[in-house]
């Protein structure tokens, strides 16, 4: 015999239903979001983060500037969303595949190469983290402080692989981690100077020989011998 339909069977059936709508209209919105914040990314490697606006997106995503503007509330939430979603992927493509080498050296040279690799793309493409500096290293606010987080986090990802090289005796005891760094990281904004502004032949092998020189400057005799440095191979530009 079938029960008879109460008002509690009802509710009890019905709350499953709304869950499961709800949870759906959550996951579309989130996809919605995420593939708004893949466009904005687009267009800021071209045209930077200060020429991100609501109605440009809109056009590109083909809805409208009510529906992009209820995803984020601000276009400064929408900028603070590509820089996060940028720095999400550097760490996926630099960070996270160079922490299978060993520590010291190995891991130091997989970092720079990673952000080598990452820097001739974008030589074409543009890079946030540059960009992102000229136009906001005179400003404050949300916007800049999400920028110059994303910044300081590799920096210090970096300066931890250069301490743990001097810990296993790779580098010399006296080698002041700030500086190397400070140099590395030189040759990466040079190299954007050079290859995307001037259009010089050559640059991403002068960075690659730069990075080359300064491990050899600063590394012990041991490990300078036990990690010769490669000559360098011609890279594509």
């Amino acid at each position: 015999m079938r029960m008879p339909a109460t008002t509690e069977n009802r509710s009890a059936t019905r709350a499953p239903r709304a869950r499961a709508a709800s949870g759906r209209a959550l996951q579309k919105g989130q996809q919605t979001k995420a593939a708004i914040v893949e466009a904005a990314l687009g267009l800021a490697t071209h045209i930077g983060l200060e020429g991100l606006s609501i109605g440009a997106l809109a056009d590109v995503t083909g809805m409208s500037k009510s529906g992009v503007f209820a995803h984020f509330g601000s276009r400064e939430e929408l900028q603070i969303s590509v820089i996060r979603e940028y720095h999400t992927r550097f760490e996926q493509e630099v960070f996270y595949p160079a922490m299978t080498a060993p520590r010291g050296v190995a891991r130091l040279r997989a970092l720079f190469d990673n952000w080598m690799k990452r820097t001739s793309i974008e030589i074409d493409s543009g890079c946030i983290y540059i960009s992102g500096a000229v136009e906001f290293d005179d400003r404050t606010g949300p916007v800049r402080d999400a920028l110059a987080s994303s910044v300081l986090t590799w920096h210090a990802a970096m300066r931890r692989a250069i301490q743990q090289c001097k810990e296993r005796g790779e580098l010399r005891a006296d080698v002041d981690e700030e500086q190397m760094l400070f140099e590395i990281h030189g040759l990466i904004l040079a190299l954007h100077y050079e290859a995307r502004f001037l259009q010089n032949p050559g640059s991403l092998q002068r960075a690659v020989t730069g990075f080359h020189n300064i491990l050899a400057r600063y590394s012990t005799s041991d490990a300078s011998a036990a990690n010769p440095v490669p000559t360098p191979t011609r890279t594509k530009e």
